[in-house]
């Protein structure tokens, strides 16, 4: 019998509660949009339910838009429409303004990620949050900045993951593409400047550290302070190559 059926629920029953079990993981963020499920044969097993139940909560679960069946198997699909951020990606590369309000909704995000993160955390998500920050202290010594804006991208995903906050950990999951991109951009204004790079290590080991040590308000406090000072070097960067730009346009101009 399985674990299902013990739980007292009628085998009629049993496609719905399959369903909603799978449901929960995804809305949790253990599955992710884009996993792939395990082969019907496996997963049966690793549920304890037959293949026909399985077979049906699966079906229930593509009507609720939450799988998509392919040619190649069955995938978590993305709970914001997958073109929402490739349309919202293309607003920030055409309007610089809307990058500064990016990183402000950033800075609101992230703080509230980061307070959560070390006041839910279980030990499985600090271990998590360490392992990608690690992976990332790891390319910071190497000197590999495109390893290191991975790294940072995925430490960032972690901190989400850790707050247990299923709206907040959908809609930066559906952003996770723009994140990514962010961060590879911004790092690489960043890094052609001296001594920025290991500024923003020092912030990012703050941060983690205030997580592993349960200190919400310091957490909260290192984030913004990280996003602050990312936003104010961005900033400053863009005023000195449009007055550099200016200058170079008027030396041509008076040749």
């Amino acid at each position: 019998m399985s674990n299902l059926e013990k739980d007292g629920i009628r085998p009629e029953k049993l496609p719905e509660a399959i369903a909603s079990f799978l449901e929960t993981l995804i809305l949790e963020g253990s599955l992710r949009p884009g996993d792939r499920l395990p082969p019907e044969r496996e997963l049966a097993l690793q549920l304890e339910v037959s293949r026909p139940s399985l077979r049906q909560a699966i079906s229930l679960l593509e009507n609720r838009g939450l799988l998509e069946i392919r040619r190649n198997g069955t995938f978590i699909a993305p709970v914001l429409d997958q073109h929402f951020g490739d349309h919202l990606w293309e607003i920030m590369r055409n309007d610089p303004e809307s990058t500064a309000d990016y990183l402000e909704f950033r800075g609101a995000i992230d703080s509230l990620a980061a307070f959560l993160a070390a006041s839910r955390s279980s030990d499985i998500d600090r271990e998590i949050i360490t392992n990608a920050f690690h992976a990332m202290e790891d390319a910071h010594t190497r000197a590999n900045p495109d390893e290191e804006a991975e790294a940072d991208t995925l430490f960032h995903q972690s901190l989400y993951e850790a707050g247990h906050n299923v709206v907040m950990l959908q809609i930066m999951g559906g952003l996770t593409g723009i994140l990514r991109q962010d961060v590879h951009n911004n790092r690489t204004k960043l890094y052609n400047r001296k001594g920025l790079r290991q500024i923003l290590f020092e912030q990012h080991k703050a941060i983690h550290d205030a997580v592993m040590a349960q200190d919400g308000p310091a957490a909260r406090d290192a984030a913004m302070a990280h996003v602050t000072f990312t936003r104010a070097a961005l900033a400053e960067i863009d005023r000195t190559d449009a007055r550099l730009e200016m200058a170079l346009r008027r030396f041509a101009e008076s040749e």
